[in-house]
């Protein structure tokens, strides 16, 4: 599972909104330790909703042809990562999997407009490989 989540791009990731129903959005992430990790604005749906129901539910998953069809699910609990040092530290690692170069306009503006940090902690996992 590790290795599948690592050599993917996408994760999409569902938070319950303040009416109780399921936002989800696709994101880049970091798969490190056993944990998701997400770099996002404060001010985003997903941030707010994290802030008032930590339950997530996500899935990564490819192919659309056998023998290739590949994916990874679970639901877990979510955290907001704050601490200015550890935010840029770990949105850094994250960039990195995206862009070659964290000198890439791009990515410095993703960088800048990343002041926390989803940290998910995955509870229930299923994988399928067909």
């Amino acid at each position: 599972m590790s290795k599948f989540l690592n050599s993917q791009k996408i994760l999409r990731l569902a938070t319950i909104d303040k009416t109780g129903n399921p936002h989800i959005v696709p994101v880049w992430y970091l798969y490190q330790n056993d944990k998701i990790y997400i770099g996002t604005n404060t001010e985003t749906q997903k941030a707010k909703n994290i802030k008032k129901n930590p339950k997530v539910a996500y899935c990564v998953d490819v192919g659309i042809n056998s023998p290739d069809i590949i994916g990874v699910m679970g639901v877990g609990r979510a955290k907001l990562i704050v601490e200015k040092t550890k935010v840029k530290s770990i949105a850094k690692k994250i960039l990195r999997r995206y862009f070659s170069s964290l000198q890439n306009k791009s990515a410095q503006q993703l960088l800048s407009d990343t002041d926390c940090i989803i940290e998910i902690t995955p509870k229930k996992v299923t994988n399928w490989k067909y």
